[in-house]
């Protein structure tokens, strides 16, 4: 059995110490917002803070890291308000949004480390993979979340939704069973 804690919650996975980080999260504790790209730790699509450390989770054996503190996107704010989310949001980042996660883990690791990254520093601390090519969107964003992060001017950005994630849903008219 391997423990550790993921999103602030104690974990015991009753699974092979060798297995991947990213399917225990994904398959054992339904977090799915940690994606799977590549498998061989190239993309980042599967980026998460261990230890507050951005690692590609395809590579981390959940036995290497008992006793470790996991941070998924679904835990890295419970209403999307971290910075990060926020430029995000503002700069319009996201086209597929398949990258998105495992980019968005990966400058919020960067910038609790780094608070003001020049791009020399974003380039070798985010090296995930985007195809759909928003990486002038991804700097931007960067950059104001640093501001913002630091005593700069509040992103006004799409406010956090009015629901609770679990229910999201619950409210989509075509996931609604008909009773007919």
């Amino acid at each position: 059995m391997t423990r550790f804690t993921v999103n602030g919650e104690p974990v015991h996975y009753k699974m092979d110490p060798q297995t991947p980080l990213l399917w225990a999260l994904r398959d054992a504790s339904n977090l799915t917002g940690t994606k799977y790209g590549c498998g061989a730790g190239q993309c980042g699509a599967c980026t998460v803070h261990v230890d507050g450390v951005a690692r590609r989770s395809c590579q981390v054996p959940i036995g290497a890291i008992e006793g470790s503190f996991v941070t998924t996107i679904e835990g890295l704010t419970s209403d999307r308000s971290h910075p990060v989310q926020q430029a995000w949001v503002a700069e319009r980042v996201p086209q597929c949004g398949y990258c998105q996660s495992g980019m968005i883990m990966a400058a919020a690791a960067l910038l609790a480390h780094t608070p003001n990254p020049s791009d020399a520093q974003m380039d070798e601390a985010i090296t995930n993979l985007c195809r759909c090519g928003t990486y002038a969107r991804i700097r931007r964003a960067i950059r104001r979340a640093a501001q913002a992060a630091h005593g700069g001017r509040p992103i006004a950005a799409a406010p956090p939704p009015d629901i609770d994630p679990a229910d999201a849903a619950a409210a989509v008219p075509a996931l609604t069973p008909s009773h007919k």
